[in-house]
């Protein structure tokens, strides 16, 4: 890879809109992984949404994370409202969300400054 490669690539980094994200976290049966039957439901949910997120093109569905009784799902694009105007029907429809607490985030993980906003179900 030339420098005019690197560069070219630094260039397109710099000019990429900022990542947001909504980030939702559900509170399991158990304070650890919650039942199977649980987390197969919750993986079906996950599938719904990914497939929307696909669908309306506002970013995409990064996985799941479980334990000491949550799951926390994490969702990423360039406009946090779009994504969760996409994924909130498939959520306030779901017995899983109930207690459910979300994040929209408006900027980069690694920024400080950006502002968040909590969504509670």
């Amino acid at each position: 890879m030339g420098f005019f490669s690197i560069f070219k690539k630094n260039k397109e980094k710099e000019n990429s809109p900022e990542e947001h994200a909504f980030i939702l976290t559900l509170n399991l049966s158990n304070n650890e992984y919650g039942e199977e039957d649980e987390r197969n439901s919750i993986h079906e949910l996950s599938d719904l949404i990914a497939k929307a997120i696909e669908t309306a093109g506002v970013g995409e569905f990064d996985g799941d994370e479980f334990g000491e009784g949550k799951c926390t799902l994490y969702m990423y694009g360039p406009n946090a409202d779009e994504l969760f105007d996409v994924v909130h029907p498939l959520l306030k429809n779901s017995p899983l969300s109930t207690g459910a607490i979300g994040i929209k985030r408006y900027g980069e993980a690694s920024n400080p400054d950006a502002n968040e906003k909590q969504v509670k179900y």
